[in-house]
């Protein structure tokens, strides 16, 4: 993770095409995601997107994929959270949709 003036990048893992979605938890410093929606046309990413926002308390603007849009492995940009924060609540999130 990286924090950046209220910016901090996480390094997330999803996998698309769950049964539901939702937040598996930390592994090392990679946050899994589970998204029940198809990867196409973006709409995983969306999906990715809104779970995250709905999870950290921000607007789905707060969120956004800087790395890995077309893949599994991303970077995804926080603005208006420390990484202390982003931890605590992604750690304590029963995160299903």
């Amino acid at each position: 993770m990286a924090d950046d003036q209220e910016r901090t990048r996480i390094a997330v893992k999803v996998g698309a095409g769950a049964a539901s979605s939702k937040i598996s938890g930390w592994q090392a410093d990679c946050l899994r995601v589970r998204i029940s929606t198809a990867p196409e046309r973006g709409k995983a990413n969306a999906a990715l997107i809104a779970l995250l926002a709905r999870a950290l308390g921000l607007p789905k603007s707060a969120i956004r994929i800087t790395r890995g849009e077309h893949s599994a492995h991303k970077t995804i940009e926080v603005t208006g959270l420390s990484e202390q924060a982003i931890m605590r609540l992604l750690r304590s999130e029963p995160s299903s949709q």
